[in-house]
């Protein structure tokens, strides 16, 4: 094969494709807008799934690596009513284990030949040139030209025009994100509410949603069911201020769950969800293709990062298998693809009015009680 696989998009999913191709001998690069890996925090716990995430690591060869950085007893999961009344409180494993994602992407990292990475490459443009080949244009210069081009470059990807006019849309609920370091010492009362794994309060149209990742690390996520205007009036530049208007919704609520809000020690950080289209599919055209959230951004559900790394690896066999007809490949890839990653978002936003629907805690005690795991 002399085609040199170009990826966009430094994520699990294009981590795991450079990762597979690798082990099958075949070169890729991968551009990445970030100036380096410790650019950012990379988000918070993930539990890697038996059906999807774990094969991946396994088709990537890094499953000891992989258990290695497993945090035991992250599993436990407990519903806590908005009076702090414990509803659900199980500390068995699932079959799902828990690891920090920003370890996971070093594991990834770590795993492929230096340079493989090309950090602070941020994608001004992309062009057809026929013929299968495009030109990957970089903000302050340069460009790149490739016979295979993979856009694991998330929601808002410039890749993704190439295939599809979809573009995701606000699915009218966002959280915000906050953190208490050291909990257990500095804030007991929430550490105890959250125990040693996940913790749901939930009611109509809004939760808090809080896990324990390292040590004392508590992270939550505020669901609110709002429309982006109503948190454009959130003066987000002000901390306190801002903690304080978000807490206000949980008026009443037991001191111990607010305070997952209101003593975060980081300033409340506004993540507004998206969504494509859940049967997002789109007609085969040469040379290029997506992966993870740029295929099939879905309202988060625990599943994302699972098949964008099984898309990675799926992927990477699919063009081990077929060196020489890429286009067999890619086709083959996509004809998996679609009908696992639609059954999935439509599983996400079945899970959503779970969580935050009328029905709500009781339809998410009836799920865990029912299968003993979420979907």
């Amino acid at each position: 094969m002399n085609t040199h696989v170009t990826i966009i998009g430094a994520g699990l999913g294009g981590l795991v494709l450079a990762r597979v191709l690798h082990v099958h001998g075949i070169p890729s690069t991968v551009y990445e807008a970030e100036a380096s890996p410790a650019a950012r925090a990379q988000g918070g716990m993930l539990d890697i799934h038996e059906d999807n995430g774990q094969p991946a690591l396994e088709a990537a060869g890094l499953t000891d690596g992989f258990r290695d950085l497993v945090l035991e007893g992250r599993e436990a999961t407990r519903i806590l009513a908005r009076d702090g009344t414990v509803l659900f409180d199980d500390d068995s494993a699932r079959g799902r284990p828990e690891v920090l994602r920003g370890e996971l992407r070093r594991l990834l990292l770590d795993s492929l030949p230096a340079g493989t990475v090309r950090w602070g490459h941020k994608v001004s443009g992309v062009r057809a040139l026929g013929g299968g080949r495009h030109e990957v244009g970089f903000a302050g210069g340069g460009t790149v030209v490739t016979s295979l081009l993979v856009g694991a470059d998330g929601a808002w990807s410039r890749v993704r025009p190439l295939l599809s006019d979809a573009a995701p849309e606000y699915i009218g609920r966002s959280f915000v994100e906050t953190y208490l370091y050291d909990a257990d010492t500095r804030h007991p009362a929430a550490a105890k509410a959250v125990g040693g794994g996940s913790l749901f309060a939930l009611a109509p149209g809004k939760g808090i949603q809080a896990h324990r990742e390292s040590g004392g690390t508590l992270h939550t996520y505020v669901a609110l069911s709002e429309s982006q205007d109503w948190f454009a009036g959130v003066d987000f530049t002000d901390a306190d201020a801002a903690a304080v208007r978000i807490a206000s919704e949980f008026d009443g609520w037991a001191p111990e769950l607010t305070a997952l809000i209101t003593e975060s020690d980081t300033a409340p950080v506004l993540r507004p969800l998206s969504a494509l289209p859940i049967e997002h599919r789109w007609d085969r055209v040469p040379g290029v293709t997506l992966l993870g959230d740029a295929a099939h951004l879905a309202a988060p559900n625990g599943e994302g990062a699972n098949l964008a790394m099984l898309d990675g690896a799926e992927l990477g066999r699919a063009i081990a298998a077929h060196p020489d007809d890429i286009e067999t490949a890619l086709a083959e890839y996509e004809r998996a693809m679609f009908p696992r990653s639609a059954e999935a978002a439509a599983d996400g936003a079945e899970l959503h009015e779970i969580l935050f629907g009328d029905g709500t805690p009781r339809t998410l005690l009836d799920m865990f009680q029912g299968n003993g795991q979420p979907r």
